[in-house]
């Protein structure tokens, strides 16, 4: 009987606090995390005291913020719900707990902040999110970090066995904006089978030796806008993938990126539709590879538009994916019994590029590069890192490295290339034992269909540039 009431006067509590504190159409309501027992100490697990409030707030009408103070707040993983913000505030932050525990039992469920099937949720308020990435490191190396995976455990397979950061999957009408995500052990924001997503002035940073920390991985989404975002880690920056459906309508706009590994990259998972996506006003530095496409799993590719982009991308260790290219295109199948897709109508425009590499367009037998267009674009070649050069680099799978000549656009298996108002610059003498020697290297048995409109290429003088 005691108990029995004990449970009706909870529900009584929390049925008066929302009918009193329900917000008016114009003004959310806004619930604190401290006021549900949140320590903010950075020792102790928040997590209950978290959720509680998350779970207090979704049953608000209308959109409801759950606001962290000042302060750092540990935690295993917190599940968002539907009309739930998390409003994370200037000089507060979320710490990813690091043991397997904080984690649920499905290894595709490790996240630090998860939502999953909710419609009209997000994140804001100035603070961060941190992954403690770096306390999965078991050995640090400049090369490239060795990190822990979980799989000793048996909880997953492979070598990758660590969790994300943020994850919405299945979720509709999701905004993140004005946050910064930090450190993440592996990738960072992760939008799956999502449908109207914003990601707007977001701060993503995770350490430069560190492998598979992604910045944003796009998958199987539909109608998405990223926009004002910085990315400085060390794998792949923005990487739309296709595992379980088609990707449509991705836009990226205003970003700065910096990465060992890809700036851009559509793939390498691809087994299926990649159409409608554009990259505009973006600027990439110091990057391992600039603008690249990997479509190994037979999806096909159509309608993309880089425009308004300056690329400097340079040599790193072999270890990463990458051989300095501004620019790399590829439908080089996985393995033997991979699908070959095909990537069409793909626009490069106002593009200027300063590398220590070529372009690299290679579509395969059965998966051609179809239609392409370079218009206004600058590409200024020469050497400045101690990297081996000469290597064409196709992994993941494929044929991996393959020695080759330098060149200033390698060519295969397309038809249909347009290139217009294309200026190629040369350093004047050899580099580490590799001469620009080559600016167009092409087979016409398979490349057809070229046409060069105001194309020219020439030399300069990189004397006084420095080393490193």
């Amino acid at each position: 009987m005691a108990a029995s009431l004990r449970q009706a006067t909870t529900l009584l509590v929390h049925f008066l606090i929302i009918s009193l504190l329900q917000p008016t159409p114009s003004t959310p309501a806004s619930l604190s995390v401290r006021d549900y027992g949140a320590a903010g100490d950075g020792c102790h697990y928040d997590t209950a005291a978290i959720q509680s409030a998350i779970d207090v707030c979704s049953a608000y009408s209308g959109r409801c913020l759950v606001t962290f103070p000042p302060g750092k707040y540990l935690t295993a993983t917190i599940r968002l719900r539907s009309g739930v913000v998390l409003d994370i505030q200037e000089g507060a932050k979320i710490l990813g707990g690091t043991r397997i525990r904080d984690y649920p039992r499905r290894s595709d469920r490790w996240y630090v902040v998860l939502a999953e099937g909710a419609s009209d949720v997000g994140i804001t308020g100035g603070g961060t999110i941190d992954g403690q990435g770096l306390e999965f490191v078991e050995s640090f190396d400049e090369r490239k970090n060795v990190m822990v995976s979980w799989n000793r455990t048996g909880a997953c397979s492979g070598d990758e066995c660590r969790p994300r950061l943020v994850g919405f999957i299945g979720c509709r009408n999701v905004r993140i904006w004005n946050i910064s995500l930090t450190e993440p052990a592996y990738w960072c924001l992760h939008i799956v089978r999502c449908q109207n997503t914003t990601v707007r002035d977001v701060s993503i940073y995770g350490d430069f030796n560190t492998p598979n920390n992604d910045g944003i991985d796009i998958e199987d989404s539909n109608n998405t806008i990223i926009e004002r975002c910085r990315i400085n880690t060390g794998d792949d920056a923005i990487c739309p993938k296709t595992y379980t459906g088609p990707l449509y309508n991705l836009t990226v706009t205003d970003c700065w990126i910096r990465t060992k590994s890809s700036a851009i990259k559509l793939g390498s998972a691809s087994l299926f539709d990649f159409k409608g996506l554009v990259f505009d006003n973006i600027t990439i530095v110091d990057s391992h590879r600039g603008l690249g496409f990997q479509i190994r799993d037979g999806g096909n590719v159509d309608d993309v538009t880089f425009s308004n982009i300056n690329i400097s991308t340079r040599y790193y260790d072999p270890s990463w994916w990458g051989r300095a290219e501004p620019i790399y295109v590829t439908t080089c199948p996985r393995n033997t019994s991979s699908r070959e897709g095909s990537i069409s109508n793909v626009r490069f425009i106002n593009i200027s590029a300063e590398s220590e590499n070529g372009v690299f367009l290679s579509g395969s037998e059965h998966g051609m590069l179809r239609n392409l267009r370079f218009s206004n674009v600058d590409l200024t070649y020469k050497r400045w890192t101690k990297y081996e050069g000469g290597l064409v680099d196709y992994r993941p799978g494929c044929r991996g490295l393959v020695k080759h000549s330098i060149a200033g656009m390698i060519m295969e298996n397309i038809r249909g290339l347009q290139i217009e108002n294309v200026n190629m610059r040369w350093a004047d003498e050899m580099s580490w034992g590799w001469e620009w020697d080559n600016p167009l290297d092409f087979r016409p048995s398979t490349v057809n269909d070229i046409s060069f409109f105001n194309f020219h290429s020439d030399l300069y003088s990189q004397r006084g540039r420095s080393t490193y």
